[in-house]
């Protein structure tokens, strides 16, 4: 981009991250000819009008800067690129401010852990997705444990650490009790070097300490999640959260991330107070960051917390206009036709999918799928598929998450490809009765008076039986609608 005459902003959602890109851009594209600068909280007044004007005059080729490049007074001389690292952390209002910034401007978003709106604008073909799943070389997965609060979990955790010569981040979210927690985890590990670090502290501390810290003058950072943007610190390989059940499964995924940044193993412990009820809610994040330490499972357990929290408002900061009268759904329907017309495919409303009406079990089971909201979502997405490699995606994936399919559900992925089978050969409905299959085809590709066929499969029964009508329908000498 800039070898093309054209300026690049970098939004960071933190100082101390936008700090640590300063360094690394510096690094790389500084030897090249590239003008890097920055803009933040922690320039003075000088500063910002400097950089300011370098970008309104065009000397100034990169900027990272944070929530201070959406201000009004930043104008480039000609933006042609925007990167937005941890993407997530922006909000709708920032995001409204960005599409201003960028009319004609190519916009890269980067995030281990989309938000469920991103996320679906991306799936739904509003945004163009790309999946980095090759961890670099040497990584390990982090090792997590979900466990009751305790003195002894947090002692022998930091203990194993600081044995091996490496330091420890413990998470404490509330800044009013957070001196109390530091003088907890100096009597637990006395010859420990402790220091604290929140968002409330000045701007030159707070970049003092974290440096202190890189630098492994302190063994233990006690801090509440200011760390969770993108930070790297390759010594720090055991990472202790209290209250991690009042999290957000991004935000745990995007803390458990600070750990295991070298080739060390590392760990992680998710804490929470042994006396209090866990929501269903919380036990179903727990759950998930728990089981998804693969590494590069950012993306599923982006899916996952999208199926938890659902998919949010597509358009500003609330819903408007065509969306508000029609509803959610019906949008979204009409929205998933529109793009695949734009990309020249044909794609059916579900309510133009052939019906099919057998005496076959066609069930997920309580005991296959024993979440209600998800046994819903599954047959929603079955029943909308509109070609082969949706109904086979998502077979692989129940298989995945669920094991080996019982009977019925052997028999509801056979129907929804018959379903397939008709949709292609203009066959609207089938239906079995008295051991007689009854199939109606549109009378815009059938023969004159031979709409309506009929197959005898009394003998059929099951899975056979929606074969026996699968195979009869490929050979229905009608033309492809």
């Amino acid at each position: 981009v800039v070898q093309d005459n054209k300026q690049v902003a970098v939004l960071a959602p933190t100082t101390v991250l936008a700090q640590q890109h300063l360094a690394t851009f510096a690094e790389r594209l500084e030897p090249l000819g590239v003008t890097v600068a920055m803009l933040s909280r922690f320039r003075t007044p000088k500063e910002q009008r400097e950089v300011i004007g370098g970008l309104r005059s065009g000397k100034a080729d990169v900027v990272i800067g944070t929530h201070r490049l959406l201000q009004s007074d930043v104008q480039f001389n000609d933006l042609g690129l925007v990167v937005v690292d941890e993407e997530q952390r922006f909000g709708v209002r920032q995001k409204e401010r960005l599409r201003q910034l960028r009319a004609n401007v190519e916009v890269l978003t980067l995030s281990a852990t989309p938000i469920p709106r991103t996320l679906h604008m991306a799936m739904s073909g509003l945004r163009d997705l790309s999946l980095v799943n090759d961890p670099p070389a040497g990584r390990l997965a982090v090792r997590t444990f979900v466990i009751a609060d305790s003195d002894e979990i947090i002692r022998e955790a930091i203990m194993r650490e600081l044995a091996r010569g490496g330091q420890a981040f413990f998470v404490h979210n509330r800044i009013e009790t957070i001196e109390g927690q530091g003088e907890r985890l100096a009597r637990l590990v006395p010859h420990a070097k402790i220091t604290i670090a929140h968002g409330q502290m000045p701007e030159r501390e707070l970049e003092r300490i974290m440096l202190d810290f890189l630098h492994r003058r302190f063994d233990v950072l006690l801090c509440t999640t200011i760390i969770e943007s993108g930070l790297d610190f390759p010594n720090v390989n055991t990472l202790i959260v209290r209250e991690a059940d009042t999290m957000g499964l991004a935000q745990l995924y995007q803390l458990r991330g600070r750990v295991g940044r070298s080739n060390r193993q590392a760990y992680a412990y998710l804490l929470y107070r042994r006396s209090k009820r866990l929501t269903q809610e919380a036990l179903e994040r727990l759950q998930a960051i728990r089981d998804l330490t693969e590494l590069g499972a950012g993306f599923r357990l982006a899916l996952k917390d999208m199926e938890i929290r659902g998919t949010g408002n597509l358009l500003g900061a609330e819903q408007h206009g065509h969306i508000e009268a029609i509803g959610f759904e019906l949008y979204m329907e009409l929205l998933e036709q529109a793009m695949a017309a734009l990309r020249g495919e044909v794609r059916a409303l579900p309510s133009d999918l052939p019906t099919i009406d057998l005496p076959v079990q066609v069930t997920i089971p309580l005991q296959y799928v024993s979440d209600e909201t998800q046994r819903l979502s599954l047959y929603r997405r079955l029943g909308r598929a509109v070609n082969r490699a949706e109904v086979e995606d998502l077979a692989a994936e129940m298989r995945d998450r669920y094991g080996p399919y019982p009977e019925s559900v052997e028999n509801l992925l056979a129907v929804a490809r018959l379903r397939l089978s008709c949709l292609g050969k203009g066959v609207v409905s089938v239906e079995v009765a008295s051991g007689i299959a009854t199939l109606r085809a549109d009378k815009r590709v059938a023969p004159p008076g031979k709409s309506v066929v009929h197959l005898h499969c009394a003998r059929e029964t099951g899975r056979n039986l929606i074969q026996r009508i699968a195979s009869f329908v490929e050979s229905l000498p009608f033309p492809k609608s």
